[in-house]
């Protein structure tokens, strides 16, 4: 399958903010007591033609990445203490890729393809499940004042 092939068998749509293909797979029938769904899932693709990634964004809530298949993505996260970590996804323990992660509530994360991939695709879960309401982008101006220690990565990945 080529890359196309993917986008139409999934029915990806592009995000609008993050800038990387998505499908919603899952969303809970039953609800908090905000009315939020008690969980989402969705399925995402990152590829290199035609180019996606995730730009910087926070959560209110935990996600977990699953690697799907492909090769590995690159995540980078900014903690709420400036701490950055850097996580890769993929099957290859060799090179201490995971399969999956949870990026804690409130940390900035963004993502892409690891090197000269060619596409990855991972899913994604979070309780409660994902609404509008709980996603926040990152800009790059408020965060290059808040965490200037990572100042390559915002430039690169911070919402213009």
């Amino acid at each position: 399958m080529n890359i196309q092939d993917l986008i139409d068998y999934y029915g990806f749509d592009l995000l609008p903010v993050e800038e990387c293909y998505f499908k919603n797979t899952y969303i809970s029938n039953f609800l908090d007591k905000q009315g939020r769904p008690c969980g989402t899932s969705m399925l995402g693709l990152y590829c290199n033609e035609p180019k996606s990634k995730s730009l910087f964004h926070v959560l209110d809530y935990d996600e977990t990445w699953y690697f799907q298949g492909g090769d590995p993505i690159r995540l980078m996260l900014i903690h709420p203490n400036g701490t950055m970590e850097e996580v890769v996804l993929g099957n290859d323990i060799s090179q201490n890729q995971v399969l999956q992660y949870t990026i804690p509530a409130l940390t900035y994360q963004a993502g892409c393809l690891l090197g000269q991939g060619e596409y990855a695709l991972f899913g994604c879960h979070v309780n409660p499940g994902f609404d509008n309401e709980c996603f926040h982008p990152g800009y790059q101006k408020e965060l290059l004042e808040k965490f200037p220690q990572a100042k390559s990565w915002i430039e690169e990945f911070g919402v213009r």
